[in-house]
């Protein structure tokens, strides 16, 4: 049975942030990810953990200001400098919650020269390795459809592939969502079959509406089934917007 952990940035969001944590333990998760961690501590972080005998899977390098449009910031050409200080407050995070994996987001690149942004791009990722050097974090890179984000710079699979070929770093790895990649093309089994090797951390959701995984176009318990069957050591990231409260929507959680 592939391991499962919980967004919660995006689940049991009917409680406060310090209750997620033993919400999250209570349903049966041992791992959790969130989004953008920065508004609290490492310490308060680190004691929900460690009170709830919890693993910190994934967080998100700082992205910019959301509330202006800013959905990531490493392919965005003349934003260098931010990209490289704000990821060392990733990296002091990373450190102080045992968290291996670091997701970067390239960011929305729109009518920006694609050359341009492309070279930022790999400029970025290749500051962000050097940083991780010998310390076991992995930095993830994710194809995010353009129907929720709207010009992002990384869309597919096979896009993110491309990067990987073009730097070939140990630590560099891709943020697979199920849920971006069923939007972007679809044939979930065999990219999966394909590029698995690559992958570090899927995510799910279902599909169209990001909703609890268990109804939709995707039946999800096949993928579940065909991890488990390539030796996928790895976690699956709960990212959906449950249609009520979290607890009642986890039906699909205790059958996978």
């Amino acid at each position: 049975m592939p391991r499962f952990n919980a967004n919660l940035s995006w689940l049991f969001q009917e409680v406060p942030f310090a209750e997620r944590f033993p919400a999250a333990a209570k349903a049966g998760f041992r791992g959790v990810e969130i989004l953008f961690p920065y508004d609290h501590s490492t310490a308060e972080i680190r004691s929900a953990l460690h009170t709830n005998d919890l693993e910190m899977v994934l967080l998100n390098a700082p992205a910019g200001d959301f509330s202006t449009g800013d959905r990531g910031l490493a392919a965005i050409p003349g934003r260098e400098r931010e990209f490289r200080e704000t990821f060392g407050l990733a990296l002091d995070y990373a450190g102080a919650l045992d968290c291996k994996q670091i997701h970067i987001m390239a960011g929305v690149t729109g009518d920006l020269d694609k050359q341009a942004a492309n070279r930022t791009f790999l400029g970025n990722l290749e500051f962000a390795l050097s940083k991780v050097e010998s310390s076991g974090i992995s930095i993830l890179i994710e194809p995010i459809n353009n129907r929720d984000f709207p010009g992002y710079y990384l869309t597919t699979i096979e896009q993110a592939d491309a990067v990987l070929q073009a730097i070939s770093h140990s630590a560099l790895r891709i943020q697979f969502d199920w849920y971006h990649a069923q939007i972007m093309g679809g044939d979930l089994t065999r990219r999966t079959e394909k590029y698995i090797s690559q992958i570090a951390h899927f995510q799910v959701a279902g599909v169209p509406d990001r909703a609890e995984p268990d109804s939709g176009e995707v039946f999800f318990p096949h993928l579940f089934q065909l991890v488990d069957s390539l030796h996928y050591s790895g976690w699956i990231g709960c990212e959906y917007r449950p249609k009520g409260r979290t607890e009642e929507g986890l039906g699909w959680f205790s059958k996978a």
